[in-house]
């Protein structure tokens, strides 16, 4: 067996683990405020004043986004298939992201450039096949991307570093773009005097130079990361099939239980759903959005360093439900400070520095699964022979897609059904007043309900063992049976 120090050789320059990280910022600067945008971009600007449905066109949005959402699934498990089989110099994920952002920087300005038309059939289509084009190809560079911290390095401890540092850059990149559109703003308005912005802004002009910018910051830290990494965990020279492929997901125990905390907290999500409801009608200012997201992103960033830390002293498993009743204990505190104040002006300070507490539970569900399904593809390889990174990652991801979809079919009931919210029916008033009881429930969805899913995902945990000397044990036979192969192949 290989001793204890040559498994814990550290393999990575510290430039590496800097630069791992700014790949993933610059992935998640693109990616992590698309969907949101997209959708306000098709409901209010990319096609204003042709007179279409707005019955129509709402229905039709909700579906290109479940379609969207479909789409990704599949493509989640082809990527990933795509990534196992891939051979090549530069590695096995490398190619797909180096060579992936350029093609993804373009699709997603494409997003934001509607087809001139009187059809509204063929503009239902254009959002249907740009969306889901765009959906596949950020499938393509971002689960690739999430595979790397498998590859960086042999070493768990070096490899988890590298994961946690990375994770608290992308949780910087995933809110790095309300950053951009803000900003972008703010120098159009000073540029262009504030009635040539408004009209700009009414076209959605600020949203294509946005998209721009996260498109130029895209290719550029992509590309500080392309040149400055490398994958030092060898791939098996073993084609994958499909069905192996597809079987690697549903069968491996630890790997599915990993999977299954994005399915068993799905629900955890439909706080954003009524963010911005959570500003107009509990602290008073629909302005107080950003005010509101700002704190917890800060938290999820914060959290994930603060993950790394606790990794130190407790295992992966341990770590997530620890982090996991926390969560569910902040947001609990969060629903009675709010009930004890009351919705008024007096709340806004309590609920934003509450709301920073409830972001460190996140840093949690951006590091430590990660680090679990890089343990799983050891594991794997160890059982199998098969080092199958994309598989892996992919099942992650297709569980991920599926949630997805169920909490944006959940949070809009909670919110237009079960809280019994009422729309305005004033032309000159954007939001009717609100019964107490329905005020209630909004806070519910932000706060109580979300704590219930924070629970639920990490029963799946509770039956996950790739810890201890289980984990030192086929870590030490891994880098064993490398070092053999590499001798014979010499």
């Amino acid at each position: 067996m290989a001793d204890k120090s040559t498994a814990m050789k550290k393999y990575m320059k510290k430039s590496e683990i800097a630069t791992f990280g700014i790949g993933l910022f610059g992935v998640a600067l693109m990616t992590g405020w698309m969907p949101d945008y997209t959708a306000t971009y098709f409901a209010d600007f990319a096609f204003k004043g042709k007179g279409f449905d707005s019955g129509t066109m709402s229905d039709m949005i909700s579906m290109v986004f479940l379609v969207a959402g479909i789409v990704g699934a599949v493509c989640e498990l082809v990527i990933g298939y795509l990534v196992d089989n891939t051979r090549t110099k530069l590695g096995k994920v490398k190619p797909w992201i180096g060579f992936g952002v350029i093609p993804l920087a373009i699709i997603s300005l494409l997003v934001f450039v509607a087809p001139n038309t009187n059809s509204q059939t063929l503009a239902i289509i254009w959002m249907f096949v740009i969306y889901s084009l765009y959906t596949a190809f950020s499938c393509a560079v971002e689960s690739p991307s999430n595979c790397f911290g498998s590859l960086c390095s042999p070493n768990p401890s070096e490899r988890s570093t590298a994961i946690s540092i990375a994770s608290f850059l992308r949780s910087v990149g995933q809110s790095g773009g309300m950053v951009v559109i803000l900003v972008v703003g703010l120098i159009m308005k000073a540029a262009m005097g504030e009635q040539q912005y408004k009209n700009a802004e009414a076209q959605g002009l600020d949203l294509l130079i946005s998209t721009a910018v996260c498109a130029l910051g895209l290719i550029l830290f992509v590309m500080i990361f392309f040149t400055n990494n490398q994958e030092r965990v060898p791939f098996t020279q073993e084609k994958v099939s499909l069905k192996d492929a597809v079987k690697v997901v549903f069968t491996h125990k630890n790997l599915l239980m990993v999977s299954l905390t994005k399915l068993a907290g799905f629900g955890r999500g439909v706080y954003g759903t009524v963010s911005l409801y959570i500003a107009i009608y509990l602290l008073g200012s629909k302005d107080l959005k950003l005010a509101l997201l700002l704190p917890m992103g800060i938290g999820t960033a914060v959290g994930t360093l603060l993950v790394n830390l606790v990794l130190k002293k407790f295992s992966t498993k341990k770590t997530f439900i620890l982090f996991c009743f926390y969560g569910a204990s902040s947001l609990s505190i969060l629903f009675l400070v709010s009930k004890g104040i009351g919705f008024n002006d007096g709340l806004i300070i309590p609920f934003l520095i509450l709301n920073f507490f409830c972001g460190l539970q996140h840093g949690n569900t951006n590091v430590t699964p990660n680090i679990m399904i890089a343990d799983c593809v050891d594991e794997i390889e160890y059982k199998t022979g098969k080092r199958q990174e994309g598989l892996a990652y992919a099942g992650y991801g297709l569980f991920s897609k599926v949630a997805s979809a169920f909490t944006k079919a959940l949070g809009p009931w909670l919110l237009y059904t079960w809280s019994g919210y009422l729309a305005s029916t004033d032309a000159n008033v954007a939001y009717a007043e609100q019964a107490d009881g329905t005020l209630d429930k909004i806070l519910m969805i932000y706060t109580i309900i979300p704590a219930i899913f924070v629970v639920l995902q990490a029963v799946p945990i509770f039956f996950y063992d790739m810890v201890g000397e289980k984990k030192d044990m086929i870590t030490k036979a891994l880098i064993e049976r490398r070092e053999q192969n590499a001798a014979e192949e010499n």
